[in-house]
């Protein structure tokens, strides 16, 4: 985990310098199609690490290109059985192996449905690859931790360019490999806050807008490898009955951006002081752990890595092995 975890930057090199018109990314012809088929509604479907990349890929439809999305439940398709009229509707799906037959199976139904079909994934020679009309590979290169790190954050960017190529392309993200190796070169700082958390047994993590999928992946990693209870909620919601459930005894990792979702955050800060809570923040000026600036929405790259070093901190600290946690594996696959 720590050396597929460092590896980040170098992996967001890789997709960068391959995601032009003939770079093996796929990237540019995949953002060429989605333009000529003009749709008019996306619908994004994942599992795990990989549902939150696709609700942060949900925000980004819906601030740059202006489309609604929505996130699928692949049970209607499977289980329930649902043939929906998919015409004018893009479907994404994303998945690091490719290999889950519930997500295969919802791209069949949905190419039956008339929808035009993207898949994501770290396996170009996945079924989920050759069933979608077009195949954006992240170049992650093998990870074999069961805890994703590298591959979440190739997922990130490569829906970033995606979506950006379709809006029009602007190469905001050129930069980023720089600052990720800047947070990561901080992880002496991250482990020794991790002490603080080593006999925790329920954090809440939370943000809003962009930065609310990196709470949920925060959670899940803190799950996966340090099992600590950890419950993710996006700061409005936390507001409306979660808030209850805080106490100086239950922390709180908050994701805290310096865009319109950090400035929508403030006011969860000020009713957390006002609990007491046991607040960490990463993210903006003046929070515990400060990110280097970038564009909002690029910003959940940068923000999960102290999280990654987080858990894996914390897991260590108590005795754990992040690398085998138990009753996990790397692929799971559900129908």
């Amino acid at each position: 985990m720590a050396s597929e975890t460092a590896q980040q930057p170098a992996v967001w090199r890789g997709l960068l310098a391959e995601s032009g018109p003939s770079g093996a990314s796929g990237i540019d012809a995949a953002a060429a199609l989605v333009r000529r088929r003009s749709p008019r509604f996306v619908l994004l479907v994942a599992r795990g690490t990989s549902d939150h990349a696709a609700l942060y890929a949900k925000y980004l439809v819906e601030i740059t290109l202006g489309l609604p999305a929505g996130l699928v439940s692949p049970s209607t398709f499977t289980a329930y059985g649902a043939r929906p009229d998919l015409r004018d509707v893009l479907m994404i799906a994303v998945s690091q192996s490719g290999g889950s037959p519930d997500l295969l199976r919802t791209l069949e139904v949905a190419k039956a449905g008339g929808a035009l079909t993207v898949s994501v994934t770290n396996n170009a020679g996945s079924a989920l690859a050759s069933t979608a009309d077009a195949h954006v590979d992240v170049l992650a290169g093998p990870e074999r931790a069961v805890a994703a790190t590298k591959s979440y954050t190739a997922q990130l960017l490569a829906l970033y360019l995606l979506l950006d190529r379709v809006h029009g392309g602007s190469g905001v993200a050129d930069g980023l490999p720089d600052l990720g190796d800047e947070v990561l070169a901080r992880d002496a700082e991250i482990a020794a806050l991790a002490t603080r958390y080593r006999f925790a047994e329920r954090m809440i993590t939370t943000g809003r807008g962009y930065s609310y999928p990196t709470a949920r992946e925060a959670a899940l990693k803190l799950m996966e490898t340090a099992y600590v209870s950890a419950q993710a909620f996006s700061g409005a919601d936390l507001l409306h009955g979660p808030l209850a459930l805080v106490e100086p005894r239950v922390p709180v990792l908050a994701v805290v951006s310096a865009g319109p979702g950090g400035e929508a955050f403030r006011p969860v800060l000020d009713a957390l002081a006002e609990r007491r809570a046991d607040v960490l923040t990463v993210g903006s000026a003046g929070a515990g752990v400060v990110l280097p600036e970038t564009a909002d929405a690029l910003a959940p790259l940068l923000e999960i890595l102290p999280f990654q070093l987080l858990a894996r901190h914390v897991a260590v600290d108590r005795g754990g092995d992040p690398d085998a946690p138990r009753g996990l594996r790397k692929v799971t696959e559900t129908l």
